[in-house]
């Protein structure tokens, strides 16, 4: 498959990413995909049965060895604390609950919007957050988290005691008044909680608890899966709740959280939705465009998100065995959205696109639509049927247009007016 040479016009954007990398599309390399729809033996997949019972059990086991890591189930103890309840937060527009998850030698909080009014169990976007549950909404009832502050070079990284100050930090990020307004629900997690984001974090998260003292193998889970394992017991929660429709929940992640609600929506099917939001390399972004960041960069900013073996694949990203249409196709039949910012082109919008329209002929299988283009939309256009793609003005971000997208596709997917 060569790639695409319509152009999207951008805008003039100053890029504080490191000097080198690719933006100019007539740099980007001709590249033939991996076959998704080809089984290990050469047969072709021609129905959705074969897909399930046999090609994506071998797509998923690639990119569980060579790339996210092989991660634990569902933990045999774990035990679920409602430890705070308002029921008038948000002026009154909504319930709100903090449940503490303990397992695996680790507490984390599942902070919980439910809105009020609504009767019967009310569907739920879910997703990790960057700055602490606190930060999604300046509400003083919410418990302060201990973050993980990036620490200057060589400096050990201590957990900190989020300040009064920061309360709502985020808040724009999650546009709790409109999502309530239709109907759902928001529940998030601080991923900190479950791994701090820095090289050698390992030890003060969860995957110590399973490996025991032993040194990780090339093949063993890293931090994304480890963030996406998280994910998993928030939605153990979930489960119990009789005010939540378990069935209908919607997992979205951005940037890095992007890339970890894809394998968090692949590993667990339980998820009903899944929404990557300018997940770019490692996420969405076809990897062998070589545009904006590279599996390189990943690996070297980033060597704690991704197996020992993803490291191969370094120098030599044309002999990948896989690119992100495999991992968009794990989430099908299920729908999945996939949108990207105009300015954020260190993520790749184009790239995005074409990974969702790669993955697209898997839900055909089903008798689904995808992505039945290969052009590629213009600015607040968005396309797709059960993979839905837009690409919205702005920058690297979760803003109201994009959630105002989501909630729409969550309407017809759920069957919702």
């Amino acid at each position: 498959m060569r790639h695409l040479t319509v152009c999207l016009m951008l805008a003039s954007v100053a890029f504080a990413q490191p000097p080198g990398a690719n933006y100019d599309e007539a740099k980007v390399p001709n590249y033939t995909l991996p076959e998704l729809l080809k089984l290990n033996s050469g047969e072709a997949v021609k129905d959705a049965k074969t897909w399930r019972e046999k090609r994506r059990p071998e797509v998923y086991s690639l990119l569980e060895q060579q790339m996210f890591g092989r991660a634990p189930g569902r933990p045999e103890r774990m035990t679920f604390e409602l430890t705070s309840m308002e029921p008038n937060a948000l002026g009154g527009k909504a319930v709100r609950k903090e449940i503490a998850i303990t397992t695996a030698g680790k507490t984390f909080s599942l902070l919980l919007y439910l809105p009020k009014g609504v009767k019967g169990p009310v569907p739920v976007f879910l997703g990790l957050n960057f700055q602490g549950n606190h930060a999604a909404a300046k509400e003083a009832g919410v418990k302060l988290a201990m973050t993980w502050p990036r620490a200057s070079k060589g400096a050990e990284v201590v957990a900190t005691q989020a300040a009064e100050t920061s309360r709502g930090g985020a808040a724009s990020r999650w546009s709790l008044d409109l999502i309530l307004s239709k109907g759902y629900g928001v529940g998030t997690v601080y991923y900190g909680d479950i791994e701090p984001d820095y090289n050698g974090g390992m030890k003060h998260g969860v995957r110590p608890y399973y490996l025991k003292g032993k040194a990780e193998a090339a093949d063993d889970w890293g931090a994304i899966a480890a963030w996406a394992w998280g994910l998993s017991r928030a939605m153990d929660y979930l489960e119990t709740d009789k005010a939540v429709d378990s069935k209908k929940v919607a997992l979205m992640g951005h940037s890095r959280l992007g890339k970890t609600s894809l394998w968090a929506g692949a590993a667990d099917e339980r998820f009903a939705i899944v929404i990557s939001n300018d997940s770019g390399e490692g996420g969405a972004a076809i990897s062998r465009r070589m545009f904006g960041e590279n599996v390189k960069n990943l690996n070297t900013s980033f060597p704690h998100w991704f197996t020992g073996n993803y490291k191969q694949y370094n120098e030599r990203v044309a002999e990948m065995p896989f690119d992100s249409h495999f991992l968009i196709a794990l989430i099908a039949p299920r729908p999945v959205y996939v949108n990207s910012a105009q300015e954020d082109q260190w993520a790749d919008p184009r790239g995005e696109f074409l990974g969702a329209v790669a993955a697209s002929p898997v839900w055909r299988l089903y008798g689904k639509k995808g992505i039945e283009t290969d052009k590629m939309p213009g600015i607040h256009q968005p396309v797709g049927d059960a993979v839905g793609y837009h690409v919205r003005a702005g920058k690297h971000d979760v803003t109201d247009y994009d959630w105002e997208q989501w909630i729409k596709f969550a309407d017809r997917h759920f069957g919702r007016r």
